[in-house]
């Protein structure tokens, strides 16, 4: 497998996975300094222009709960996810599916406004916002989804690298942690993990 990814960005999560699982694959580095993502070559593997993006041998995948869940059912000894119950799986997508069109797109507000608004005011308006509204998913996602001492209770999944990677934007957008003692002990917990440190040294973070 080939993945593409660029540092400190939601990759993050698909990398620690990756690295979870012991799969076999190889890395491409995108630059969002120069725009690769933007690029004729990068467009041809994902013509969204995002990361990640993960060359399989039977296709390419994009968005994050997508990748996820495939390391997850391809690499079944793992146990990155309860596959043999129906329910428990829907679950976890339940939660990932919150992280990937909520939580994120209220993080973007922040540093990719120009995808909602051309108006300079509107932008400022949308990042002053930020705060507020991180705050109140994560005081969702803390009262409501999980569950501790990993998302989904005493099993480790694929929930966890993604709101580990997530979480670590929260100083970013003007929210402590510590706000949220069970998230803030999930992210040191996450950092102990020897995939995790490894993958936060390749990303900077």
């Amino acid at each position: 497998m080939l993945f593409y990814f660029a540092p400190k960005t939601v990759a993050v999560a698909s990398h620690i996975a990756l690295e979870e699982v012991e799969a076999d694959y190889k890395t491409r580095e995108l630059d969002f300094t120069s725009s690769e993502q933007h690029g004729e070559a990068y467009l041809a593997i994902n013509p969204k222009g995002r990361v990640p993006a993960l060359v399989t041998d039977g296709g390419i995948l994009t968005e994050t709960p997508a990748i996820l869940l495939y390391l997850a059912q391809s690499h079944p000894d793992a146990s990155l996810a309860p596959l043999e119950d129906s329910f428990r799986l829907a679950k976890v997508q339940e939660f990932n599916a919150f992280l990937c069109a909520t939580v994120h797109v209220a993080h973007a507000h922040r540093v990719r406004g120009e995808r909602w608004a051309d108006d300079e005011s509107a932008i400022k308006a949308m990042q002053q916002k930020v705060p507020q509204t991180m705050r109140a998913c994560f005081q969702l996602i803390a009262e409501s989804f999980f569950r501790g001492p990993w998302v989904m209770g005493q099993s480790y999944s694929i929930a966890d690298p993604y709101l580990f990677t997530i979480s670590n934007w929260l100083e970013g957008d003007s929210v402590d942690i510590r706000e949220f003692p069970s998230i803030a002990d999930h992210n040191s917990r996450m950092r102990e993990r020897a995939a995790v440190e490894k993958i936060l040294e390749i990303h900077g973070i």
